[in-house]
């Protein structure tokens, strides 16, 4: 999903009081309050006409997609729900319909962060043991999967990559950094020279909103580390991320990462670097074609790479995934063939056709190979490299107040108030009692 909807998606996701980019838009649809009810949760299957939410499509591509299913099966046809652009309001959106057990939202695009929120509430269904995922990204599967229950078809993933001044690092003889200490190594030798003037070495997004939690997420899987664990109890002030924060301190203290910084977001810190201010940038693949642009509104043109996210120390860097999971409503009707659509979507043909249409990326693992896409799209191969480290933002019900905590926690350290160790035993102590 991911913060911003730009791009493959967007975001990498973003969810509950975080703000987002992307104006909102109207919603469509109602359904009867209490029609369906959870005692047939697990019936799939009952067939029929049914209807699909999801966030606004900003390509055109999607209704034609639906159409192909809705030529095959005209006793089972699919009707599109567009929400907002806005993820926050697409969430909202759901919430309410689910609160009231209406039935006018069958199939949904449930954003990796929502997973265990809709799972926990039981408002979305575990789909039929044996459904087969072989063909899908893992990290897309992981996506879906709530206490090893998997709670949707994988649509549309995403995530961050390391953008570069390829003309810059060439010219000393750098290769495209592994870690952030390579990061810091390669500024320090190039930052003297003329082409680096005016320039900072790096930036993310460090403002306080959503796109925080991610970089610090980030930061901390990069260094071996988790927010979490697995039977979802908090890890805050594990090894791993108190090394993901002290990096993330000391890029600020040591000046690799500009104050201004603090203010960045996904726009902000693209511009940033099309604009030639800054020598390396974590941000989602939507950027890669405002980088290219030959209209004079981008200096970097022709003069950036591309690289898998570096990683702390010696962890393997990770990035956090965005993107869309197709998820089947508990109150909705014809969930047999809600369960056949979602399916569909995840097709090769309908993943390449929406995947080109709009510069997403795709859950299926084959189509990182195809030919047509990687032209459309020259990172993907860089970008499979990501998504196959990618990780999750924690899995929790309460994930808007878990976010909260975590950018509450972070943000004036960075800013230079406070220490680590301290920061993390007081973010341990609240997510703790989030956790109850």
């Amino acid at each position: 999903m991911s913060v911003t909807r730009r791009g493959f998606i967007s975001v990498v996701g973003g969810l509950s009081a975080a703000a987002l980019l992307g104006a909102c838009g109207s919603e469509s649809g109602s359904g009867s309050a209490g029609s369906s009810s959870s005692a047939s949760a697990g019936d799939f299957t009952e067939k029929g006409p049914i209807t699909f939410a999801m966030g606004k499509d900003t390509t055109g591509k999607l209704q034609t997609l639906i159409d192909g299913w809705n030529k095959s099966h005209p006793n089972e046809k699919a009707t599109l729900t567009e929400l907002s652009e806005s993820a926050d309001d697409q969430r909202a959106s759901m919430i309410r319909n689910f609160q009231v057990k209406s039935d006018a939202y069958t199939v949904v695009a449930v954003d990796p962060i929502w997973t265990a929120e809709f799972a926990a509430q039981q408002w979305i269904l575990p789909l039929p043991s044996g459904t087969d995922t072989s063909m899908y990204l893992k990290s897309s599967v992981d996506s879906a999967t709530y206490f090893k229950k998997l709670y949707g078809i994988p649509f549309v993933t995403n995530g961050q990559m390391l953008f570069y001044r390829k003309d810059i690092l060439d010219a000393a003889g750098i290769a495209a950094p592994k870690t952030w200490e390579e990061m810091w190594a390669a500024w320090d030798k190039v930052k003297s020279t003329p082409a680096a003037k005016g320039m900072t070495a790096y930036a993310g997004q460090f403002a306080k909103y959503e796109g925080l939690t991610v970089n610090f997420a980030a930061a901390v899987a990069s260094a071996g580390g988790t927010l979490f664990n697995e039977e979802g109890k908090p890890t805050a002030t594990s090894d791993g991320a108190k090394a993901g924060l002290q990096a993330m301190v000391d890029g600020f203290k040591k000046g690799y990462i500009a104050k201004q910084a603090l203010t960045y977001k996904e726009e902000e810190s693209r511009q940033a670097f099309q604009d030639g201010k800054l020598l390396f940038l974590t941000n989602w693949p939507y950027v890669y074609a405002k980088f290219s642009q030959t209209d004079g509104s981008s200096k970097v043109a022709g003069k950036f790479g591309v690289a898998p996210m570096p990683g702390i120390g010696s962890g393997t860097g990770k990035t956090v995934l965005g993107g869309y999971n197709m998820g089947i409503s508990a109150f909705a009707k014809n969930k047999g063939t809600a369960l056949a659509f979602a399916q569909y979507m995840a097709t090769e043909k309908v993943q390449k056709d929406w995947a080109i249409s709009g510069s997403r990326a795709p859950a299926l693992a084959s189509l990182y190979e195809d030919a047509e896409l990687i032209k459309a799209m020259p990172y993907t191969p860089t970008l499979k490299a990501t998504l196959d480290n990618g990780v999750t933002r924690p899995k929790a019900h309460n994930y808007g107040d878990v976010t909260l905590a975590i950018q509450n926690a972070v943000y004036p350290v960075l800013g230079g108030s406070g220490d680590v160790d301290s920061t993390l035993k007081a973010l341990q102590t609240k997510l703790e009692a989030l956790a109850k």
